[in-house]
């Protein structure tokens, strides 16, 4: 009698090579959640289908690394910026440039396609928010307000608005009719990475790098719920196809959060690190994320994830997990009024100047025609395909068969990759077990020429016979060869416990001063990663101590170092350069006032340091890459020093 085995509720469906540089940025097709778009920093945009290892076609025109990216909602158009500020639009049927828009000063950070109409929004690290129409190659209007990087573009779902959300921690509602801001919400403390409209009521979900969520009513703008459960950075946000419950993405982490009132649901552990785009398809959530040139694809089952308690007619129901949307009319807001009819994406021709500066690498022409030229003109987007199958939940997982989505033939991806075992088995003996109580593997009646396993040989026969070892022996083995690192991460661990004494006494300036004494960057890292994530803790004698040491960290050979001291120097340049500017550019005041000529004389020390590091930003700007575009944002920031 067959044994029940029960499924994970999240894995990791596929990981693949990118792009032959860094990947920059990257965005899933919300329509069938089957489609990926990938940005990097040679300069391309390469177009995948989900679980599948081969890139469809690779898009060329850009000069510069692609920082953002965008499908449209038919997934007929793909929209890329640069770190140029410059934007392209291909078409994907045609495969073909549509259209280049150039008009942005700096990178650009965030795009939407507008539902219906064709049009695009773009913002920038130039702090403007530029609408464009696709069919006339111009900008249509600028909204100006934000005061630093636009981060996150959403069109509500009737296209009538365009919410804006930034570093500046505030998000704007735009009149698209009236080309206005109808309103701002400032109640984030962070830079906000992601904002969202519900699919049906008038309300509006953000997420920012202060750990909290909030929830927008559009109808009295007014905010109706805040979470602040995450243990970091809000990254991602979906809310579920029924508008239920609100899906948060954080690093190795989902959440399902309620409101009115705010609770959350459910906690599922992700191991897809700093998550960059989620998209729901077939009862599960799809989580995309990348790291150097690497990008990683993972599941969350969603018949597996509480969702219920959401308010139905007004009454809360704890108890019951919420099996269908609730009847139109019944919630308690209004719902957005959609066209009766939408038309499909006229196609266009692109020009022939655009034509020349770019093309369309089809890698895959198997997929590119399933997918993008169906025989049949009514079934566009992508075929319909089954759910990803989950693995089983004991750890057996690995020795089971992946099962690819039944969309187009090709071949299984590297990274799960298995001799098929739906062949007759070979006439030699199959070899031993690699797990107990596993299957022997039968061979392959063909042998592959792309394989990663060798054929006919068991690689266990050729290790050595393990032996089981005591706790204090595996220790011991592990260290074997690593003194040197021990010595350093016991003398980490014990100036840490020092600096954790201090802290305790509530003095955040004295834990500081005491990590500096210390003279070891990484104990400075250790505390500024804290100290970062709340900002309030920030005052001007703490930019007096902590300056000297980012010009060390800029200057480090070690990443995540100069991404700390990136963040600390954005946070100093937000809060403390209008109080510094206006210190000393105020006149002298009459008598003696000590607390004035006390903070007087730290601005003009933190102005100081402020100079000298402008110094050294100025000569990164013109790196390549997410270190290039962080720096050339600190030196929009430090720009007014100049004056």
């Amino acid at each position: 009698m067959a044994v029940a085995n029960t499924t994970k509720t999240s894995w990791r469906l596929q990981e693949i090579v990118a792009h032959s540089s860094s990947v920059a940025c990257l965005a899933l097709g919300k329509n069938s959640g089957r489609l990926l778009a990938t940005g990097g920093e040679d300069c391309r945009v390469n177009i995948w289908a989900v679980s599948k290892p081969n890139c469809i076609m690779s898009l060329t025109g850009h000069n510069n690394p692609v920082e953002c990216v965008k499908f449209n909602n038919s997934e007929e158009q793909v929209v890329a910026g640069s770190q140029s500020g410059s934007l392209r639009v291909w078409d994907l049927e045609a495969a073909k440039i549509l259209r280049t828009l150039m008009g942005h000063k700096a990178n650009i950070c965030s795009l939407d396609f507008h539902p219906f109409g064709e049009y695009l929004a773009s913002g920038s690290m130039d702090t403007n928010i530029k609408l464009w129409d696709v069919r006339r190659k111009g900008c249509v209007f600028r909204y100006k307000g934000h005061t630093q990087a636009v981060r996150c573009l959403a069109f509500s779902p009737d296209g009538k608005w365009l919410a804006s959300a930034s570093d500046d921690s505030t998000i704007k509602l735009w009149d698209l009719t009236a080309g206005k801001m109808i309103t701002e919400f400032t109640a984030h403390t962070g830079a906000i990475n992601i904002i969202q409209f519900h699919p049906n009521e008038y309300l509006l979900a953000s997420g920012s790098s202060d750990r909290t969520i909030k929830l927008w009513d559009l109808e009295k703008f007014k905010m109706i719920g805040s979470s602040e459960g995450e243990m970091g950075p809000v990254r991602c946000l979906a809310f579920n196809l029924d508008g239920c419950c609100l899906y948060s993405g954080a690093v190795d982490s989902l959440r399902v959060y309620g409101w009115e009132p705010d609770r959350c649901f459910d906690v599922v552990p992700v191991g897809w690190g700093k998550v960059e785009d989620l998209a729901i398809c077939n009862h599960q959530l799809i989580g995309v994320s990348y790291n150097l040139a690497n990008v990683s694809s993972y599941v969350v089952d969603l018949t597996r994830v509480k969702k219920s308690g959401s308010v139905i007619q007004g009454v809360i129901q704890d108890d019951q997990p919420l099996t269908e949307p609730s009847p139109k009319g019944s919630t308690l807001r209004r719902n957005y009024d959609r066209p009766l009819t939408t038309c499909s994406t006229q196609r266009r021709s692109p020009s022939s100047e655009d034509e020349k500066e770019s093309s369309a690498e089809i890698r895959n022409p198997e997929d590119y025609k399933e997918i993008f030229q169906p025989k049949s003109a009514i079934s566009r987007t992508p075929p319909k395909s089954e759910p990803f199958p989950a693995p089983l939940e004991d750890g057996e997982s690995l020795l089971v068969e992946p099962t690819v989505v039944a969309t187009a033939p090709c071949p299984i991806p590297a990274v799960t990759a298995r001799p098929p075992t739906n062949h007759p088995p070979a006439p030699h003996p199959a070899p031993p077990p690699v797990v107990a109580m596993a299957k022997a593997k039968p061979q392959p009646s063909v042998i592959l020429s792309s394989r990663n396993e060798p054929i006919g040989l068991n690689v266990g026969d050729f290790l050595p016979v393990s032996v089981v070892l005591g706790d204090d022996e595996a220790l011991a083995q592990i260290r074997k060869g690593h003194d040197t690192m021990c010595v350093m991460l016991t003398s980490r661990h014990k100036n840490l416990d020092t600096i954790r004494a201090v802290w305790g006494s509530g003095d955040v300036k004295t834990s500081l001063d005491s990590a500096v004494s210390m003279k070891d960057l990484s104990i400075v890292v250790d505390i500024l990663n804290i100290v970062n994530l709340k900002p309030s803790l920030w005052k001007l004698d703490l930019c007096t101590s902590i300056l000297p040491q980012i010009e060390e960290l800029l200057q480090s050979k070690y990443e995540s170092y100069v991404q700390t001291g990136c963040t600390s120097l954005k946070l100093i340049l937000k809060r403390f350069w209008p109080l510094i500017s206006d210190t000393l550019t105020a006149p002298p005041s009459v008598g003696v006032d000590i607390t004035r000529e006390e903070r007087h004389q730290k601005c003009k020390a933190c102005y100081k340091q402020l100079k000298n590091l402008s110094d050294v930003v100025k000569n990164k700007a013109d790196q390549v890459g997410r270190h290039g575009s962080a720096f050339k944002e600190l030196q929009l920031l430090m720009a007014p020093l100049d004056y």
